[in-house]
């Protein structure tokens, strides 16, 4: 059925097929879903996907299976390329500092403000306002090439602020804002996917 549906391109999400397939084979419903869900996993194994680029989209949950697949292979292209993969270092790298600070309290709330200097800082903060509309758009058109440039942008934004920004500032207000912001920018990311589960 899942090869039937992405051979032919059916707009049909896994919902719809809970409730075709809801029977005593398959049991109650909400057993349904995982059991569709990994079908497709080894369907698109099969075909060349990476298991952690499946399990990335299908973190977002949505339940589209053409869109999914979609995003999976402009995904991967992505990632082969040199701003993807330096991209996800730094999604990977501003992960591990929040996560960090996140162990010692509660990370700060709220949006960060753009301040003139550094101007790294400042970029950062531009990139990352410029890229959500861009990627909400792409998104919200289902043209995942888009989206993966949208994303491209950030990459330098990304290295330069690491290259010249303490983030654990001794002044607390300079350390909650450039928090923030990197907040910002790996939920921008995360509206791709889980680049938490993306190895490399």
């Amino acid at each position: 059925m899942i090869r039937i549906i992405l051979g032919n391109q059916l707009r049909i999400g896994l919902a719809s097929l809970i409730t075709m397939a809801a029977t005593p084979a398959f049991g109650e419903p909400e057993g349904v879903l995982p059991f569709f869900a990994d079908r497709l996993k080894v369907l698109l194994r099969e075909e060349g996907a990476r298991h952690d680029l499946v399990d990335a989209v299908f973190a977002l949950g949505d339940d589209d299976l053409v869109r999914v697949a979609a995003r999976i292979h402009a995904l991967a292209t992505f990632l082969a390329t040199d701003d993807g993969a330096n991209l996800l270092a730094g999604y990977k790298r501003a992960s591990n500092i929040l996560n960090a600070e996140e162990k010692k309290g509660p990370l700060p709330t709220g949006e960060a403000i753009r301040v003139a200097a550094p101007d790294e800082e400042a970029a950062l903060f531009d990139s990352v306002a410029v890229a959500g509309p861009r990627l909400d758009a792409a998104l919200a058109g289902e043209d995942y090439a888009a989206a993966m440039n949208a994303l491209a942008a950030l990459r330098t934004p990304v290295d330069r602020f690491f290259d010249a920004v303490l983030v654990n500032s001794e002044d607390a207000a300079q350390r909650a804002n450039r928090l923030l912001l990197l907040i910002q920018a790996r939920r921008e990311m995360g509206k791709v996917a889980d680049f938490s589960l993306v190895s490399g």
